[in-house]
């Protein structure tokens, strides 16, 4: 207020006239500073009424970026400006045209979409968490987020769980809150569990076990431990095959003769250590 009461309004207000009155786009802030400091006028650019979607989109690129709205409520709006997209134009928005409209980038559209397609009972219980402080909340965007993509990741492997969804998102709820599954980031080894059985070759019934436990609520099974009792050392074994591949690459990079030159001396003794356990896990007797 004191930079108004000094300088004037900067920014314009935005506004659209109907009949004898105008309604306020934009700058209602500096419409509220005015008033208490009892300017007569302010500037102000007029435009043409504008329909519900572009008022929504206008909404977007003023405030999403300028207040820090959470995901739901990006969420809520976002499933609007779909549904008035559809009726103006007979077609479902895309990811692109979203994301021009809005300014959103893809991937919080996205995450958007993951909460929109929740069942209305678990937009509720993220409702109520939302309206506690901070500290207090527990069953968080990032909890459902994270619960979301993994369910996604499942099904789309294992489409026979699709049909319980709803139950297997109340029993992970539920050892969510009884601390049986101890962080939100322990849903990417639920996904991982998932995506093993196209990448690592792992049995479906072998996943199908790990996850029956999981989605149990009579059993206490958390999925750390569903992740370390099936595909932990497997995913430990393809990373360890990366690094190796990745040495190789390195080393067929440099001269033969210049390796002892080139190569620093931390690393040479690195590679002297892994040269000896690879001989007793191999069984080469050394020279």
């Amino acid at each position: 207020m004191l930079s108004i009461d000094k300088h004037g309004i900067q920014v314009p207000l935005t506004v659209y006239k109907e009949g004898d009155k105008y309604t306020l786009l934009d700058g209602e802030r500096r419409w509220r500073c005015a008033k208490k400091l009892n300017l007569r006028q302010v500037p102000a650019i007029v435009q043409a009424k504008p329909t519900e979607l572009q008022n929504l989109v206008l909404m977007y690129n003023i405030h999403a970026l300028r207040e820090q709205w959470d995901y739901y409520t990006i969420a809520s709006k976002l499933q609007r400006v779909i549904a008035l997209y559809e009726d103006e134009h007979d077609e479902e928005p895309n990811e692109t045209t979203l994301s021009e409209l809005t300014g959103l980038t893809r991937g919080a559209i996205r995450r958007c979409q993951l909460l929109i397609d929740l069942p209305e009972r678990f937009k509720a219980m993220l409702v109520a968490e939302l309206e506690k402080p901070k500290s207090q909340q527990r069953l968080t965007e990032d909890f459902f987020l994270e619960m979301q993509k993994s369910l996604k990741a499942v099904v789309r492997r294992l489409p026979e769980y699709e049909p319980r969804l709803d139950e297997i998102r109340d029993t992970l709820v539920a050892k969510f809150r009884t601390k049986i599954i101890t962080a939100v980031t322990d849903f990417r080894q639920l996904s991982k569990i998932a995506t093993a059985v196209d990448t690592l070759g792992i049995a479906q019934r072998t996943a199908k076990r790990a996850l029956d436990k999981v989605f149990d609520a009579k059993q206490k099974t958390s999925i750390k431990e569903a992740y370390e009792g099936t595909v932990q050392f497997e995913y430990g074994e393809r990373k360890a095959s990366l690094s190796i591949a990745s040495l190789i690459a390195f080393l067929d990079e440099i001269e033969a003769e210049d390796r002892e030159e080139s190569l620093d001396s931390d690393l040479l003794e690195s590679m002297k250590q892994l040269h000896e356990r690879l001989s007793a896990i191999l069984g080469v007797d050394e020279e």
